[in-house]
């Protein structure tokens, strides 16, 4: 058993940015945290404070001596010659091989395959130290957690419990607010209408009152009074409704669920002008002579046609796609039909068609230099890069769901004819993830999507699917 970590008033600030500031919590042995939050919030950094490998911009974190880490980043750098999963498997056995106190997991199942994701969440199930993860995943985060951590709007915000009962509170607060903010407009059109019937009595009794005057029956003063007093009461309750209001909504600003957002943007295909855009006919594929990774390849796709490839990690998913995109890397026989590369958009889960020494301007401007600035950011805008500081930020700094966002933008400017998406789900908050279904499932050229998210896969419509097994390509219906 290890002693408490404490957390004091700790802050995170980057220039023009708040990640969260004024958190104190204490980690008790045996607690399963789960740490929440869109991208670029500072849920990385905030498990990179809780092992002093950076400090927090304000406050103190006390750390006993003795505390032994175990850590598994969101994506290791070691074993460069290995798949994403192997990647994972390898660097969570070093981190248990330090018999750890605490065990940290930045967003763990990212790059696992279905079978491997089931044992990793059976493994956290049984894990009896502390454990402290950073996940989107919708499935993980419903496991035998008892403590959220959720950073958003610069606070961050603990409950004790649940997954699901987070949501539960979160809607039924939200629920309550939007109610009262619906009486609020009711009673403010009451109001207005009260108002309008107040000053035609009003003007009704001032000609009544003038007559009064005239008549010296009644005083002036007295006939401006009532009608003064009329519009003081209804501009005074118009004031105490648009207080309550504003306090409503800045309640209900805290109260985001990430996965309500709706997107702004879409992508659009030029037209391919053929019915088949894809065609291999008894493939090969591998990286030596006479060393094949899949055999036997037939595999066809038309235009507008969406497909998804499942399969283990290392079992050759991502060498089929660079194969249609005719990698060099790549040995390939057979029959092979592919669109040249510039018709062909590609995300790979690493985002490295960016180029890091670039802003977020120069990566669209090089696309379309007859493009203006105001054509630029307008574009930039509907991809949620909005601010100036988000405009000109360099791309070594984005974080991943900002990346995946620019290269979506990147896309929507070269409309390719085919669209391939490896493991694109990868590294994203849920935030993201759902701006990306949106976006998808409006786009209507060809697609390709590798994918251990069978969710997500589902979430977009996707029937055709294929597995690679063994070496070989096949369709999950044939």
């Amino acid at each position: 058993m290890h002693k408490p970590i404490s957390l004091i008033n700790i802050g995170l600030f980057y220039q023009n940015k708040v990640c969260f500031e004024n958190f104190s919590a204490q980690i008790l042995y045996g607690n399963r945290i789960v740490i929440m939050g869109n991208n670029g919030s500072g849920k990385s950094s905030l498990i990179n404070i809780l092992q002093s490998n950076i400090a927090p911009t304000s406050g103190n974190i006390i750390i006993p001596k003795d505390i032994v880490f175990g850590y598994v980043p969101q994506i290791p750098k070691e074993y460069d010659s290995l798949s994403g999963g192997q990647k994972f498997n390898k660097s969570l056995s070093h981190a248990l091989s330090l018999h750890p106190d605490i065990l940290l997991l930045d967003e763990p199942t990212n790059h696992l395959d279905i079978n491997n994701r089931k044992s990793l969440i059976k493994f956290l199930n049984s894990f009896k130290s502390t454990l402290i993860i950073v996940s989107h995943d919708i499935e993980l985060l419903r496991q035998n957690f008892d403590i959220i951590w959720h950073i958003d709007n610069g606070k961050i915000n603990i409950f004790s419990g649940k997954y699901s009962d987070y949501l539960d509170q979160v809607t039924l607060k939200r629920n309550i607010i939007e109610k009262e903010l619906n009486e609020i407009d009711k009673n403010k059109k009451e109001i207005h209408k009260s108002l309008m019937r107040e000053q035609h009595r009003a003007s009704q009794s001032k000609m009544k009152g003038e007559k009064n005057v005239e008549n010296k029956r009644w005083i002036k003063a007295v006939a401006n009074e009532n009608a003064s007093n009329a519009r003081k009461t209804a501009g005074s309750n118009k004031t105490k409704l648009f207080d309550k209001k504003q306090n409503l909504i800045e309640q209900l600003s805290t109260l985001r669920i990430p996965e309500i957002i709706k997107p702004k943007f879409n992508l659009n295909a030029n037209n391919t002008g053929q019915k088949t855009l894809v065609n291999i006919r008894d493939g090969d594929v591998g990286y030596k002579e006479n060393q094949n990774i899949i055999t036997g390849i037939n595999f066809s796709l038309n235009t507008s046609e969406h497909v998804a490839v499942l399969g283990n990690n290392a079992s050759g998913k991502t060498t089929f796609i660079k194969a249609i995109m005719s990698d060099d890397t790549v040995l390939k026989s057979g029959l092979w039909e592919v669109p040249v590369l510039k018709d062909i958009g590609y995300l790979d889960q690493h985002y490295n068609i960016l180029d890091t020494n670039k802003s977020v301007l120069q990566t669209v401007s090089d696309i379309v230099p007859d493009l203006t600035y105001a054509d630029i950011r307008n574009h930039l805008n509907d991809f949620l890069f909005r601010k100036n500081e988000e405009v000109s930020a360099s791309v070594n700094i984005l974080s991943c769901g900002e990346k995946v966002r620019l290269v979506l933008a990147k896309i929507a400017l070269q409309m390719p004819k085919l669209l391939i998406l490896d493991e694109i789900t990868n590294n994203i908050d849920l935030e993201t993830k759902e701006h990306i279904v949106e976006v998808l499932k409006d786009y209507n050229g060809s697609m390709i999507i590798v994918s251990h998210d069978e969710d997500f896969i589902k979430t977009l419509g996707i029937t055709t699917i294929f597995c690679i097994e063994n070496g070989t390509l096949k369709n999950k219906l044939s």
